[in-house]
């Protein structure tokens, strides 16, 4: 009888670990093994707690299928079932002890709030395969989970657990042909913002060699104003942001309670300012401890001198935000006005961005600013902060427009991630590349795919390194350039803007915050 599926089988292939053997998979051209635990689940006595490296098992264990994702609300992506939230995926060409290849770790974005390593834009085989590299995705915990400021709990345990999995990284890779050695870091979005936020940690030391952050989210929190929302989501549920209080709640339920939370945020710009503006509910919090201090102040100090730093982003990045928002292309002067109000730098930020741009729209206005406070800004900020302490630094930006949904998003927010990984017909952000590959679109994948890969492998993506004299930057447009930072106006007018912590501007009261707690430091 003829097979039901003409489908070939994936081949089984086994890797020996010091924790146990895993069996894979071998799928498009490379080995791939998923849902690897590195760190005991964060549950029961372990919940809100600092991770805990995962234990050994006898036998053989299966490594076909990704793990769950960290719990996450309305929007979350994937089965959110089970507690085995921190696993790691691994694709590489040969699981050859023996190999050494570079090794790139890829941290997802989603606003500290959604997303997983298993989408399927995430997926490693084509990266792994064409730059002769291993790829390592991961989850990590996710709001309330991995970010709210909980009395009785580290801070951070997002970016904890981010440590936690370079850890695994640094111990376990060579098994899979990797180089502990020559680990880079990448991700996007939320993902660009952990890369920074690992540059500035003291417990990220010498657990990777360079760093690609793309789209760096800016958001950093000050630990009074993490307490007052983490407060706020727990009166959702009638409690207190405390380990007691939380640590019986169904994890589905906080992450609903933040999402509650998130939906009123516009209501409080008077007490949280750009971050209910921009319902921004999660980021790391500059707690003086796992994170001493901001990712531009930590490279500007020094930190992560030997460490060769990619960062870019794309030119429209607001626009997709802005469709999601109901506000594409209908933008009033007065939501342009606020716009400028709550995030163009300085005391006089509204006027000069007007003065920048005379002939911009409200559209224009709002795209602009918007896109330079939650990504553009922060990100080359990053680099000139990496560059003036002695650093080496290459900067790009994305201007191909996204063919997909009629051309209107331009070279928008996300449009990057199926650039760089090569999936052009899969995931969610395969709808801005249209309903089949584009050659340009193809092409273009393959420079960014070779840019990073090169980049992963010595050090050098194959354009000159980002100064304060010639700003040299690798723009991919339809006819990919090295030329100076194009972004020049918006570059003024935040030059001697500092990216400080976002504060609590005022208690529900009206009076001035104070933190009710301060967080407990993760064991050593």
């Amino acid at each position: 009888m003829a097979s039901a599926s003409s489908e070939p089988q994936p081949q089984p292939v086994l890797v020996h670990t010091t924790a146990g053997t895993l069996r894979g998979s071998r799928e498009d051209g490379v080995a791939v093994f998923r849902g690897i635990p590195f760190a005991e689940p964060p549950v029961g006595a372990l919940r809100f707690a600092a991770p805990r490296p995962a234990k050994g098992w006898d036998g053989v264990r299966p490594a076909r299928d990704f793990g769950p994702p960290a719990p996450q609300g309305m929007d979350a992506a994937g089965d959110t079932q089970g507690d085995d939230w921190l696993t790691a995926n691994v694709w590489t060409p040969e699981p050859d002890p023996g190999a050494r290849r570079a090794v790139m770790v890829w941290i997802h974005g989603g606003a500290y709030m959604i997303g997983t390593s298993g989408l399927p834009e995430y997926d490693g085989a084509r990266l792994a395969r064409d730059g002769d590299v291993v790829v390592v995705t991961f989850n990590y915990r996710i709001g309330a989970e991995g970010f709210a400021q909980i009395e009785g709990a580290p801070a951070n345990r997002g970016l904890l657990d981010q440590v936690a999995a370079l850890e695994w990284v640094r111990d376990t890779i060579g098994a899979f042909g990797g180089d502990p050695d020559r680990v880079t870091v990448f991700g996007q979005s939320a993902g660009g913002g952990s890369v920074a936020a690992l540059l500035a940690m003291p417990s990220a030391t010498g657990l990777f060699r360079r760093a690609v952050a793309q789209s760096v989210q800016g958001t950093f929190f000050t630990p009074e104003l993490a307490a007052d929302i983490a407060a706020e989501c727990a009166s959702e549920l009638g409690l207190r942001p405390t380990v007691t209080e939380l640590s019986t709640v169904d994890p589905q339920l906080l992450a609903i309670a933040g999402d509650a939370v998130t939906a009123r945020l516009p209501e409080s710009v008077d007490r949280w300012g750009p971050v209910a503006y921009r319902s921004v509910t999660f980021a790391p919090v500059v707690d003086g401890d796992a994170l001493p201090v901001t990712p531009w102040q930590a490279l500007a100090d020094g930190a992560g001198r030997g460490i060769d730093l990619l960062v870019g982003h794309t030119r429209d990045e607001q626009r997709l935000l802005s469709l999601l928002d109901g506000l594409l292309g209908q933008v009033t002067e007065e939501q342009a006005e606020q716009a400028l109000r709550l995030v163009a730098p300085g005391p006089d930020g509204a006027r000069r961005y007007r003065d920048g741009f005379p002939a911009a729209s409200p559209n224009e206005l709002h795209e602009t600013v918007n896109s330079d406070w939650a990504f553009r800004m922060p990100s080359l900020h990053l680099a000139q902060a990496h560059h003036d302490a002695g650093g080496r630094a290459h900067v790009y930006e994305l201007t191909w427009p996204a063919p997909g949904l009629g051309g209107i998003l331009g070279a928008c927010h996300g449009l990057d991630v199926p650039l760089v990984f090569g999936n052009l017909d899969r995931g969610q952000p395969a709808t801005l590349i249209g309903d089949s590959p584009y050659p340009e679109a193809e092409a273009l994948s393959a420079r960014m795919r070779a840019a990073w890969t090169r980049f992963a492998v010595d050090g050098d993506p194959g354009w000159p390194a980002y100064d304060a004299e010639h700003r040299l930057t690798q723009v991919y447009g339809a006819q990919p350039e090295v030329t100076r930072y194009p972004e020049e106006t918006s570059r003024l007018l935040w030059q001697h803007h500092t990216f400080a912590p976002l504060p609590l501007l005022s208690s529900p009261s009206g009076s001035t915050a104070r933190p009710a707690f301060e967080p407990t430091p993760p064991a050593r």
